[in-house]
């Protein structure tokens, strides 16, 4: 039976089938992690079970979504790793999506890390912006989701309290020491009661008592102006105002003081949003969302997102809030934003609560907030149970996953929020894909040759008319076509002539379309002006005898697209620049310009790297192949030293003139004394 490297037949995946049911039924009832592998071995999904059999068998038995299914479909074998409890699951699974990076598991890969503000554990401590979280005894703040917060939070606490800038001490002061914002402990002596109190001042500030602080500021300026001393009375205003840009834009409050993550979530489509709320003494002070793919259980993979996000993002605040689900439940239940689709938009949404304080205002909940009977749902949610037990093992924070009060309210309004980011991102696709198939439609019609399908782009490059190249690419129904892009070196032009180099390309092109009855274009776009557009249809219509419609589009001195020439002679197309037309073809101009670029850079970089080593006496094909290889890159061979050619079979005195080469030195010069020997029998037969 002949075998493709594509989807297995239906006789090759029963018996994959078959193998799997027969494994299956060796696994044990015991909690632990499985790893699903495809035909080539390799591991495309983790997952976590408090009951392997159990959860094993409910991939290969009833129906799934789309996405699960693709999953299904790639799965040849599974491996099982059984755990004393669910806690060693959770973080066995975590490990092992870190190390192997399945494709189907919840990656973070754009939110591995936020801002933390750190003041360094040293003798004379810096305060610095970080996003690594270090066992170095440093105190640590944050995260700050947004990193411009972050380093505006620390251009403030410069201006207010003076702590050394400088990595290394120098040997004199320096400018911020002129300007009050540093205490110069390389000029002066500094008592450790002074360090102490700043970091004191620090730490309180950045734990939520700028209030205090910015009363004493206040206190300062009124005093500084009875004295009549204005500047400084300025200054203190200015700190003071700082503080109120940076530190009070608040949306909601509570009445106690505590830091905690509010988790919320929402699936639609296969796709989930994870929202996260940041409340730090008592303050909502920022928000994050995350949107990706799913192709497991909605609240096992939203529990995976959970544990990789704090496996990366070690400073853990006092609580975090997790909403409960069961099958069928939406992630805010009984909440009337959810139920309305027309809720308003996150920020929105947010400033409306902390304007009436409906809904999430702590003195209108009569229910005690902190009374775990009240605000937890002691079952969790079914076969969730254990999800807070094993989180709060792991974690050493408390987990809540709250039914009622203060706390579900909470849950609610970062669920309200995930679901809204989903309904944005569905309708911004769907916006885009209408504004695509209308500016198609527009274009044929500004160019009178009716809906435009396929449009292939060519453009060249070369510097100086070495190492020329031409690239094309394919957009489809306004949307590029990757699998239909070429690249073509040019072999019959000598220097810099961009005419002749269309012509060869134009010719090439579509005499491989003739012979090959590929598909025509609708449209042939150019990346230059009337003298390119002249050659490309000469080369179509009296050589080839095809008349497809030729554009040319004309850039202006900022390198950006300017106009849109059609005909023979050309003509300007009066397109608006800020229509969904023009926009369509800066597109097409760009990714054809890059994909050119892109393609001369590299043929230019090989050129370079076979003339240097090919111009070594004794350097071959085969050798030079062997080298890079092995090597890796020219820049790695130049670095090298003698010794670490032996495992190619090359003696010392060619890998002496190999570096000398490489290096600009002159291979004839007398080496030192020992250093170069006759080069091996071995070496010479090879």
């Amino acid at each position: 039976m002949t075998e493709y490297a594509g989807e297995p037949d239906r006789q090759d995946r029963k018996k994959i089938l078959e193998a799997i049911k027969n494994k299956l039924s060796l696994v044990p009832e015991q909690p632990g992690c499985y790893l699903m592998k495809n035909r080539e071995g390799t591991i495309i999904y983790v997952g976590k079970a408090k009951v392997l059999r159990n959860r094993l068998r409910s991939y290969f038995t009833g129906s799934h979504t789309i996405k699960t299914q693709l999953l299904v479909n790639d799965i040849v074998d599974f491996e099982y790793i059984v755990t004393a409890n669910n806690m060693e699951a959770l973080i066995l699974e975590c490990n092992l999506i870190k190390k192997y990076y399945p494709r189907y598991n919840v990656l973070l890969k754009d939110d591995k890390s936020f801002p933390y503000i750190k003041i360094t554990n040293e003798k004379h401590p810096r305060l610095e912006v970080t996003r690594r979280v270090l066992k170095d005894k440093a105190k640590y703040f944050g995260p700050y989701p947004n990193p411009y917060a972050a380093g505006a939070t620390k251009k403030l606490l410069d201006r207010l309290y003076p702590l050394r800038k400088c990595k290394t001490l120098p040997d004199r002061v320096c400018l911020y020491y002129h300007l009050g914002q540093c205490i110069a402990p390389c000029e002066y002596e500094v008592e450790q009661e002074t360090y102490d109190k700043m970091v004191h001042e620090i730490s309180r500030f950045l734990g939520g008592g700028h209030n205090e602080i910015k009363q004493e500021l206040t206190r300062k300026m009124h005093e500084a102006a009875e004295e009549l001393n204005f500047e400084r009375a300025k200054e203190l205003r200015d700190q003071i105002q700082h503080i109120d840009t940076v530190m009070e834009k608040q949306k909601i409050t509570t009445t106690d003081t505590v830091d905690r993550d509010v988790f919320g979530f929402a699936v639609d489509k296969g796709w989930m949003c994870v929202q996260i709320l940041y409340m730090r003494q008592g303050k909502l002070i920022e928000r994050h969302a995350s949107s990706f793919p799913y192709y497991g259980e909605a609240y096992d993979d939203f529990l995976t997102f959970v544990t990789q996000y704090y496996s990366e993002n070690p400073a853990l605040p006092k609580e975090v809030f997790l909403p409960a689900w069961t099958e069928g439940q939406q992630p805010a239940p009984g909440s009337e934003a959810a139920a309305t689709v027309e809720a308003p938009t996150t920020e929105a949404h947010m400033e409306m609560v902390a304007e009436t304080g409906a809904a999430y205002s702590v003195d209108a909940d009569p229910e005690p907030a902190d009374d775990p009977a009240e605000a937890d749902d002691p079952a969790g949610s079914g076969s969730k149970a254990d999800v807070k037990e094993a989180l709060e093992s792991w974690l050493k924070v408390k987990v809540h996953i709250p039914r009622r009060g203060l706390k579900k309210n909470m849950v609610d309004m970062a669920c309200d929020n995930a679901q809204v980011s989903l309904e944005e991102k569905f309708r911004l696709i769907e916006r885009d894909a209408d504004r695509t198939v209308k500016a198609v439609e527009n274009l044929g019609q500004w160019l009178g040759i009716g809906t435009v399908h396929r449009i292939e782009a060519f453009d060249n490059s070369n510097i100086q008319g070495s190492d020329p190249v031409s690239a094309m690419v394919v957009f489809t129904n306004g949307k590029p076509d990757r699998k239909e892009y070429r690249k073509y070196k040019i072999r019959t032009v000598q220097g810099p002539d961009d005419y002749e180099t269309m012509r060869e390309v134009v010719r090439r092109r579509y005499e491989r379309v003739l012979k090959e009855e590929l598909q025509m274009p609708d449209l042939i776009v150019i990346d230059g002006g009337r003298g390119h557009m002249s050659a490309a249809i000469d080369v179509l219509e009296n050589e080839l005898g095809l008349y497809i419609p030729v554009c040319g589009l004309v850039k202006d001195a900022k390198h950006k697209t300017a106009q849109l020439l059609i005909g023979d002679p050309a003509e300007v197309v009066p397109v608006p620049r800020d229509s969904q037309e023009f926009y369509l073809l800066q597109r097409i101009q760009d990714e054809v310009h890059r994909f050119a670029i892109t393609f001369h850079r590299e043929t230019r970089a090989k050129s370079m790297t076979v003339s240097q080593l090919d111009a070594i006496p004794g350097i071959g094909e085969k050798r030079r192949k062997a080298l890079l290889k092995h090597f890796g890159s020219l820049k790695k061979i130049k670095e090298a030293e003698v010794v670490d050619f032996k495992p190619l079979g090359i003696g010392e005195k060619l890998a002496g003139q190999i570096l000398s080469a490489l290096n600009g030195r002159n291979p004839d010069s007398p080496p030192e004394a020992g250093e170069l020997q006759e080069e091996t029998e071995q070496a010479d037969a090879d």
